[in-house]
């Protein structure tokens, strides 16, 4: 099938010309160099698109939060690192930001603003739900003919900015045919790549956690399983390669889900 170009607006070109857009929409790491994910990032900038939204990326301007970096416990570099995103920000008058990566989402939100990085950050499921509400993102509910969907909550949507109800509430209006994890929202299982342990080798045990949660997906037996967390969508995928599940079981991302409804 051919794929769509699309143009991105990026920040630099906009401020030459004297432009400012509402809402700079941060990619991340992994929207920037998995190319799994890469998926998702387009899906997500053609429903902006779609929708007419005043936005622009940062390009080769754009470099990592320093989460990981925090999680694995080296603070300095973190620090190193955020520092020279609030400057960028600072330059583009950042005030508005749209995330895709839970993860990036809860250090923009929560702890940026120690370091004097204070801005309204909104993840995309926040974003898109309130678009459904206000009735300018349309969306088919027959698009998914009915078929069984499960959810898995990222920790860093759920646990920490509990994020539960929004995308629920959009996969509802795609299938009439939710179907949860006996384990859900405040006590959804990790996928066992959080903690920047999607970085290193596994320690001793008798099961690897994205083995485990993939076990919850599939007790379920749904044919989708949607995510919003690039950690979560690698993590999850390589459960179902595990399980030889990946030729009957596909995992997607909820963006995804949205752009095949309204064919974009």
């Amino acid at each position: 099938m051919e794929t769509r170009k699309i143009e991105i607006p990026v920040m630099a070109d906009l401020f030459v010309r004297g432009e400012k857009p509402e809402y700079l929409f941060w990619v991340g790491c992994a929207g920037a160099f998995d190319d799994r994910y890469k998926k998702v990032v387009r899906a997500f900038a053609k429903i902006l698109i779609h929708l007419n939204v005043s936005f622009a990326v940062l390009g080769k301007e754009e470099t990592c939060t320093g989460d990981p970096a925090r999680r694995a416990g080296n603070e300095m570099l973190f620090q190193m690192q955020a520092l020279q995103v609030i400057e960028t920000f600072r330059l583009y008058d950042v005030k508005k930001i749209i995330t895709i990566c839970p993860h990036c989402f809860n250090v923009l939100k929560n702890e940026y603003p120690d370091l004097g990085g204070k801005y309204e950050v909104i993840n995309y499921l926040q974003f898109m739900s309130r678009m459904i509400e206000e009735g300018k993102l349309k969306i088919d509910p027959a698009s998914l003919n009915n078929i069984s969907v499960t959810y898995h909550d990222p920790c860093y949507l759920g646990r920490s900015n509990e994020i539960y109800e929004e995308p629920r509430i959009i996969l509802k209006k795609l299938t009439g045919n939710l179907v949860e994890m006996h384990r859900n929202k405040s006590f959804a299982l990790c996928c066992g790549a959080g903690g920047a342990q999607m970085f290193k080798e596994a320690e001793k045990g008798d099961k690897e956690v994205f083995i485990e949660r993939t076990e919850d997906a599939l007790k379920t037996d749904a044919k989708i399983i949607a995510t919003a967390c690039p950690f979560c969508m690698t993590m999850l995928t390589d459960g179902l390669k595990y399980k030889n599940k990946e030729q009957e079981i596909i995992n997607l991302d909820i963006a995804e889900l949205i752009a095949q409804s309204i064919d974009l």
